[in-house]
């Protein structure tokens, strides 16, 4: 049976009860066929636990809404769910995982789907509710993490006016810089996020100004011995190009004229200095060019085209200003694999060269204020 829906401008509620209606007057082997503005992931891993039923889905997104076609399999054949996540942008992921996971009874839990390590995850989990879960790697690396996560007693959400939290004490030292950055870049302007440290952590808060510039705010709101803790909040008052270029001008100072990236060193003028992209025998499937969609809206459609690629397939973005900062939130969150080179610096007409290629073909990048820092 074909099933047709649109939930389009429906409220979260609305969507919840119309699809556990529909669900419920389904069989094995029929296909539901959605469209909704986001993907409805919540909704969907609820009524797999609660009805012990297994779905499959494919997704293809237009400019303002998703499609997708959600098959039933039948009863649940393993212990816990999948939760792909794959298919929703990076920016929503945690959001909806923390979500899912209060909602948990004891006992409960589900295989999240990821296309890179979900460690990040790991550490907010541990600085929000504690030692209340089970995390189980069941395959790594490529592509396809799969982890299951079992909630082993009830948990609390904090009930402040922050996102999230970090609790770098818990954190071994080389995963603390990564997590919190991969976390900044998910977080909506006006939000904040929470650092809880041995002590101030000064060599982060350089790092934040070399790549965000006047973007954030710091503030310590607790200070005590053996604990200190910072707000940064992710400033929405600040125009995106000033942003940009503050970024830009902290990292060439801290860089002495010169910028690392994954694909290869580039000069203060954001020039390849070493490789160019025929060098790494790259197929540019499309050129994306987000000028003409709101600023909220490009690094959704920009991580999304850069989710459909395969290794050795690129796009060109095209810009009206630097995305340096974009640049900082794809090298905190993807693999070796990332590739970034700009073709193009014109006022009004940026071009990036944006990429997945063998890890191999890397050559190594280092980033000097991660070197030796104690925090």
């Amino acid at each position: 049976m074909r099933t047709e829906i649109d939930l389009t401008d429906a409220s979260r509620e609305d969507v919840r009860d119309r699809l556990y209606e529909l669900f419920d007057d389904v069989e094995a082997g029929d296909t539901l066929h959605l469209i909704a503005d986001q993907v409805p992931g919540f909704t969907l891993l609820r009524y797999q636990i609660e009805r012990n039923v297994q779905f499959s889905w494919d997704v293809t997104r237009d400019a303002d809404e998703v499609r997708m076609a959600i098959a039933v399999e039948g009863d649940l054949a393993a212990a816990l769910p999948d939760f792909d996540v794959r298919v929703m942008p990076p920016q929503r992921r945690h959001e909806v995982l923390l979500e899912g996971f209060d909602e948990l009874a004891p006992g409960e839990g589900f295989v999240l789907v990821n296309d890179h390590d979900p460690k990040p995850l790991y550490h907010e989990l541990r600085s929000t509710r504690g030692e209340t879960f089970e995390w189980e790697y069941l395959d790594e690396g490529g592509r396809e993490w799969r982890v299951a996560i079992e909630k082993t007693e009830e948990s609390t959400a904090p009930d402040d006016d922050i996102i999230t939290r970090y609790d770098v004490r818990q954190i071994p030292k080389p995963e603390r810089h990564p997590s919190i950055h991969h976390r900044y870049g998910m977080i909506p302007e006006g939000e904040a996020m929470e650092i809880v440290a041995p002590h101030e952590p000064r060599p982060l808060k350089q790092e934040f100004q070399q790549r965000y510039g006047d973007a954030f705010e710091w503030q310590i709101v607790e200070q005590e011995p053996g604990r200190v803790a910072v707000r940064i909040t992710k400033r929405a008052d600040v125009d995106d190009e000033d942003a940009e270029a503050n970024s830009c001008a902290g990292e060439d100072a801290h860089h002495d004229g010169h910028t690392h990236h994954a694909g290869g060193e580039l000069d203060g003028d954001g020039e390849a200095a070493s490789r160019t992209d025929e060098d790494l025998d790259v197929e540019v499937s499309q050129e994306l060019d987000v000028r003409e969609y709101p600023p909220a809206r490009r690094h959704e459609l920009i991580f999304q085209a850069y989710d459909d690629l395969e290794r050795g397939e690129a796009f060109v973005l095209v810009n009206d200003h630097d995305p340096k900062p974009l640049y900082h939130q794809f090298s905190a969150e993807e693999g070796p694999e990332f590739h970034w080179q700009y073709r193009q610096k014109e006022p009004g007409e940026f071009r990036v060269l944006v990429g997945k290629v063998e890890p191999k073909d890397q050559e190594a990048s280092s980033d000097p204020a991660e070197e030796g820092t104690p925090f």
